[in-house]
């Protein structure tokens, strides 16, 4: 990973050799160390788009013109309107590597440099990945929601507007929906059936994966014997922990939510079942966790002097240089109705 004897050794072209070295294994740790993600990722339903002022997602949401005939009759031909879009916001996504000018002394060798650098990409590589399982799952905290990406809670829901189509008129754009408060073993297992049905083609286009908390998993478990405790083996060995409803692997997940959507309650459990043909992340081709050069003598606040008699104003700064990796996308769904949830769920 060392650089050739004749390139200088700044920071700039040092970021730029290990970023370039690690980019593969960033984007693999991100969307590999938790099940929703990897559960993206692995469906292939991480997608890189051009541009645009916005995302846009083709919707299939009627049937076409079709009819039997006999010999000799005419064909007539009906023109139906059965294509849509919606359209998601792009969002933005940052995470800094900062390094004060201390660290930049104590590290100013090559191989100190790299690895300094290393340390600070696995930190930055921690960070995303809980900024986006968070937001997946619409519990991240942020101090300007608006901004975030578009969590579970929103897409999957039968109501409100996503992606600009309003489900409360489109009706077709409704997700399925279900409350579990106070429910026994068989209870539990009757709405999850349901809701998998519900949400099904009564063929193979249906749920393929569940999320839930711990709470939800344990409760889930409690029901099963030990003869009927089967697991996905693939999940298992990616250390995921998962069993088997309907042969759907049921997974938990710490961020996903509990009985007020966007908590992480410890007492009740929300359910999302999603269906990878329909659910996925879209992301920037150009700010698919793009590094920039590092900033020079990061500039803070402007503060007045006037009050002083001096009548001018004074500016602060930093003794330290900034990296920023960005990334541009958000969360979508191109078919609602595909997806379903189960809330406030709460053993009787």
């Amino acid at each position: 990973m060392a650089l050739a004897s004749h390139t200088p050794a700044t920071w700039d072209n040092i970021l730029s050799t290990t970023m370039h070295n690690y980019h593969e294994t960033l984007t693999d740790n991100i969307f590999n160390q938790r099940p929703l993600l990897q559960y993206l990722m692995g469906a292939g339903r991480v997608k890189e788009c051009d541009g645009g002022v916005s995302i846009v997602e083709p919707v299939l949401y009627a049937e076409g013109d079709s009819d039997s005939y006999a010999e000799w009759d005419q064909v007539t031909v009906t023109p139906k309107n059965t294509v849509s879009a919606a359209q998601y916001d792009w969002k933005q996504l940052y995470a800094t590597i900062a390094i004060s000018g201390l660290e930049e002394a104590q590290n100013s060798g090559k191989e100190q440099m790299i690895n300094l650098l290393e340390a600070k990409i696995e930190q930055a590589e921690q960070t995303l990945r809980n900024r986006l399982n968070g937001m997946a799952f619409g519990t991240y905290a942020s101090s300007t929601p608006a901004n975030d990406f578009l969590g579970l809670p929103v897409l999957i829901d039968s109501e409100g507007t996503v992606g600009g189509i309003n489900s409360s008129v489109e009706t077709w754009w409704a997700a399925q929906e279900d409350t579990g408060a106070g429910v026994d073993a068989a209870g539990l297992e009757a709405k999850l059936r349901d809701l998998v049905h519900a949400a099904s083609d009564a063929g193979p286009d249906g749920t393929d994966a569940i999320f839930t908390n711990a709470y939800g998993f344990g409760f889930y478990e409690s029901t099963l014997t030990p003869q009927v405790r089967y697991t996905d083996q693939k999940k298992a060995n990616l250390g995921f922990q998962n069993l088997l409803f309907k042969n759907i692997p049921v997974m938990w997940d710490f961020e996903c939510s509990g009985g007020t959507e966007g908590t992480k309650a410890t007492d009740s459990a929300t359910f999302y079942g999603l269906n990878s043909k329909y659910i996925g992340l879209k992301i920037h081709k150009d700010r698919n966790f793009k590094q920039s050069g590092f900033t020079e003598n990061l500039a803070g606040s402007v503060a007045s002097t006037a009050t002083a008699g001096i009548g001018a104003a004074s500016a602060t700064g930093l003794d330290a240089r900034v990296s920023f990796i960005t990334t541009y996308g958000n969360f979508v769904t191109r078919n609602r109705r595909r997806l379903w949830k189960l809330t406030g769920v709460t053993e009787a």
